[in-house]
């Protein structure tokens, strides 16, 4: 005997079919209900009624009409409504806070860049700066008529674990091991109103790049991403996802050992690569180290690209080797998940051309032995920007997943 669905079943199912229903107009509209009825496999009468909750949400609306090709009455067509659900995201980087608020098609309603001086080793001053500028955002997102904050999100380096979102390892910051990133922040905002997320940053710009190559493109199944700007991390999308395995720390390129006799490394091994193509260890080893101590990160790394253009030797010379460490980080990368494509973000990107033929140094052996084992390394292509676009592709899956969180207009 079939058990009848329950009414926690029945709101589940609705929930599914709006997301259907949203998800494709969201990527084909303007479309017509009989257009979703035959793609989504949903009856038109049932279509019918999804689209209407979905236009009593403020998240579509119906815009034009097309002919039927029949003596009927023109179809109605579905439009999405970006601007009806905004949300926060957030970059933490060494120096600075870079905030965007945007709508479900990327379009920004404020941007603010802050400089936080957050001291090494207490996250309770930076937690502090997150809530001012999140504050802000959502100032100026309650005043666009009409627009639900749907969330906020904050990016930084460092693995984040559990249903609590912890950062596990906060290296570069020289934050205590669990650190409640989100809780801390939350504590400074009881008004905001609406959910608040912390996220890994490279995790984030893997998958805006992933979706910024695969527009133009086919990729591969399984692709690798590392990164190099706050410091060295990585993403490992599986099936266009971003897997993070059972700790949270699948794809974190940054503490791979590629060096067991080298220097000791803050996360408890040697060697890790984060030692070799880090912002600090990077810029010092171009002789720069001053330079970043006197004026910050930022000033070394832009100087050091100067450097580059100029053709200094001691400039080329580190890139060089950072180009052979990021080779055997790739070869331990690539045998352990078979990931086909490599995507270089950060300043690896800007520097992809500079680093490979260190790269290709230490990859030789292998494309000689198994030349059918290849891969691809590719640069990104969204540069500084890809962190917060994924981090706001993030929230924008969340609305697309669950209609039902945006109230009624």
């Amino acid at each position: 005997m079939t058990t009848p669905a329950g009414p926690a079943d029945t709101a589940a199912v609705r929930r599914h079919n709006l997301a259907l229903v949203l998800r494709y107009v969201a990527a084909h509209g303007p479309c017509a209900r009989t257009e979703i009825a035959g793609a989504t496999g949903l009856v038109h009468a049932s279509v019918t009624g999804l689209a209407t909750e979905l236009i009593e949400r403020g998240l579509v609306r119906e815009v034009g009409s097309a002919a039927t090709g029949g003596r009927g009455r023109p179809r109605r067509l579905l439009q999405l409504v970006p601007e009806r659900v905004m949300a926060i995201a957030v970059q933490v980087t060494l120096e600075r806070l870079e905030v965007t608020a945007a709508d479900l098609d990327g379009t920004a309603v404020h941007r603010a860049s802050a400089v936080h001086r957050a001291p090494f080793g207490d996250p309770e001053p930076l937690a502090a700066a997150i809530a001012r500028e999140i504050k802000l955002a959502a100032d100026a997102v309650r005043e666009v008529d009409g627009a639900y904050l749907s969330g906020a999100v904050i990016a930084m380096a460092g693995p984040v674990t559990g249903p609590g979102h912890t950062i596990a390892a906060a290296i570069d910051f020289g934050w205590p091991a669990q650190t409640d990133l989100r809780g801390l922040v939350a504590a400074h905002l009881p008004d905001l109103g609406c959910p608040l997320d912390v996220v890994n940053d490279a995790n984030c710009a893997a998958l805006a790049e992933y979706h910024a190559h695969g527009a133009a493109r086919e990729l591969p199944d399984t692709v690798a991403y590392i990164k190099a700007d706050t410091g060295v991390g990585g993403g490992l999308l599986i099936g266009g996802r971003i897997h993070t395995g059972s700790t949270g720390l699948a794809g974190e390129a940054g503490h791979i050992p590629i060096d067991l006799d080298g220097p000791p490394c803050a996360c408890g091994a040697r060697g890790c690569l984060a030692l070799a193509i880090g912002p600090e260890p990077l810029t010092a080893a171009a002789g720069l180290a001053d330079l970043a101590a006197r004026d910050g990160i930022d000033a070394a790394l832009a100087e050091l690209d100067r450097r580059l253009a100029l053709g200094d030797p001691h400039a080329v010379a580190a890139l060089a080797d950072a180009g052979r460490s990021l080779g055997a980080a790739i070869l331990a990368i690539s045998g352990l998940t078979g990931a086909a494509e490599i995507i270089l973000g950060g300043y690896l990107a800007g520097w992809c051309d500079r680093l490979t033929p260190g790269i290709d140094t230490t990859l030789a052996g292998r494309r000689a032995v198994a030349p059918h084992l290849g891969f691809a390394i590719t640069p990104g292509l969204l540069g500084p920007a890809a962190t917060l676009t994924g981090a706001l592709l993030t929230t924008r899956e969340a609305t697309l997943a669950d209609p039902t969180s945006v109230p009624p207009v």
